[in-house]
Formats: structure tokens, C-alpha cells, sequence
């Protein structure tokens, strides 16, 4: 069993760190706010009082924080990430972040002696839970496979993209397409809603369909019913989208779609639904299409 570290226990966060304990590792960990770990703690998790401690302990640490500005707020200072690395030890990072900062992050990792590998997944809590995540790697292959094993106790399938900056990359290329996606699918159903058809059996047809997504497949239902826990909310999909707006500017591609759902993102954080899981988008469309229906009667 590993002697691992995991900084930041958020929702995801704190559900593969609770795998890791469950299969046996010991785990120390860290979270800005301690009370959002006291269940892990109860668990086993051997709570440290910052990054550098939680470093200083772990062979292996792994982080998962909020977004760009929470990782350099981990990893910087004389209680940072780095603060703690040397020679032969391993940082995994797992936030959806920016490829520069992640690059930057990685040359001065190295200069410490220690390893960084960027793992971002794609699946939603249920995965987490079920460790059915499938992770996207970027960074040293030798050092990958040192934390295989680990990896593997997390995610249902490890995918070794490239160096680091290239896994964030595929999370964005893969992130950018699920609100462009599910927006699609609210505007299909409340068309079929408007022709006469119930909503549920609107839904049903097609999510049924060969149009269905497996993203589709997760959030669609949530336009019946929205879920007690937010999944991943409407401004964590504004970040992700940002992230893929300015490497859609630095590589060139012209992200027609996605400005459209940045739009449709940014005028639901207007109607007060910013904190809700990004399905609420539908209630955007809802919106928008009742302000047509008026002008259509006029």
C-alpha cells in the first residue's frame, strides 16, 4: 500500500480520496476549509495543516483544486506544493487548469527533483464513487507508470496523451463539448414539447435516439428533475469554457459553438442560476424561447 497525500476536497476531490483510503493506501490530506474532510477524517485520513505538509508526508500526492487560481494558491509560498517536493517524489495533478500554468508548474517541479504528472478526468460524482472515471495523463511515461497501479484503483481506463499541458488540453477539447451538447438537446425536447408531446416522453425519445450522448445521457434527465447535490455548476462550466475560448486563441480554431454557449452561460449566471448544475441551461432556453413566444404574439 502507497503512503499518499491528496490536496483539495471538494466533491470529486473528496471521493477518490475516499477510494484511496478504501483500498487500503494511507492517505494524508489537506482542504482550505477542514470541515468539508471531517467524514474523511473519521475515515482515516490524517489531516495536515497545508500543502507542504501534506507533500512532506506522501510519496505520491495528488490535487484536484477549483481552477487555475487555486493551484498556484496550493502550490506557491513557504507552505505550497513545492515548498515540500524533493528529490524522487511525485505530484499528480488532476484540476482542469490552464496547459501554461500546468507547463510553467512542471519545469519548476523538475527542478526540485520530483516528478508532475496532469490528470484530469471525465466522468461526473457517480464515477468518482464508483471509480469508473477514465483519466487523461500528461507528463513523464516512466513516471506514469509508477503511479499506475494507483491511477487504476480511480479511473477505468488511463489514457497517456502526451507531455504536460497536453492532457489539459483533451479535458478542454472534451469539456467544451458538453454544455454545446446538452444545449442541443433542451432545445430538441422543447420543440417536441411545443409540437404537443410530453415532456418526459420527449426526453425519453431522444435520449433513445441515435442523436444521445453518454454526457446527454447523464444530465437530461436533470430537466425533470434538477439533483439535490450540484454535479458541476453552471460557473465551473463558465471556467472550463473560458479555459477553452483562450486555447481556441492561442491555437488558432475558431470556436463558433462555444461562443454561443459562453453567451448562454453568462445569461444564466444573470438570471441568478450560476450555483446550480450547468443543466440549468435549460431553463435558459426555456427563458429565452418564452421571450420569442411574446414577440411571435405580437
Amino acid at each position: 500500500m502507497a503512503n499518499l497525500g491528496f490536496i483539495g476536497l471538494g466533491m470529486m476531490g473528496s471521493r477518490i480520496a475516499r477510494r484511496l483510503l478504501d483500498s487500503g493506501h494511507q492517505v494524508s490530506g489537506y482542504n482550505r476549509t477542514r470541515a468539508k474532510a471531517e467524514s474523511l477524517i473519521k475515515a482515516g485520513l490524517v489531516w495536515k495543516n497545508s500543502p507542504r505538509e501534506v507533500v512532506q508526508a506522501a510519496d505520491i500526492t495528488f490535487s484536484m483544486v477549483m481552477d487555475t487560481a487555486a493551484l498556484l494558491s496550493i502550490t506557491e509560498g513557504e507552505d505550497g506544493v513545492l515548498a515540500g517536493l524533493t528529490a524522487d517524489k511525485i505530484y499528480v495533478d488532476m484540476s482542469t487548469v490552464s496547459p501554461k500554468v500546468i507547463r510553467r508548474l512542471s519545469e519548476r517541479v523538475a527542478a526540485t527533483g520530483a516528478h508532475l504528472l496532469e490528470a484530469p478526468v471525465s466522468g461526473s460524482l457517480p464515477a468518482a464513487e464508483s471509480g469508473t472515471l477514465v483519466l487523461y495523463v500528461g507528463g513523464d511515461a516512466e513516471t506514469l507508470e509508477r503511479v499506475r497501479p494507483i491511477l487504476e484503483q480511480i479511473g477505468q481506463k488511463i489514457i497517456h496523451v502526451g507531455g504536460n499541458g497536453q492532457a489539459i488540453a483533451v479535458k478542454i477539447a472534451i469539456n467544451l463539448n458538453l454544455p454545446v451538447q446538452l444545449v442541443s438537446l433542451f432545445e430538441g425536447v422543447l420543440l417536441a414539447e411545443r409540437s404537443g408531446i410530453p415532456r418526459a416522453e420527449a426526453l425519453d425519445a431522444l435520449l433513445n435516439s441515435v442523436a444521445a450522448s453518454t454526457a446527454m445521457k447523464y444530465r437530461g434527465p436533470f430537466m425533470l428533475k434538477m439533483p439535490d447535490e450540484v454535479w458541476f455548476s453552471v460557473e465551473m462550466m463558465k471556467k472550463d469554457i473560458q479555459l477553452a475560448l483562450e486555447l481556441g486563441e492561442e491555437t488558432g480554431v475558431a470556436l463558433t459553438t462555444v461562443r454561443l454557449v459562453d453567451e448562454l452561460l453568462d445569461k444564466a449566471m444573470a438570471l441568478g442560476w450560476g450555483k446550480q448544475d450547468f443543466a440549468a441551461l435549460y431553463r435558459v432556453v426555456e427563458h429565452l424561447s418564452a421571450a420569442n413566444e411574446g414577440r411571435s404574439a405580437l
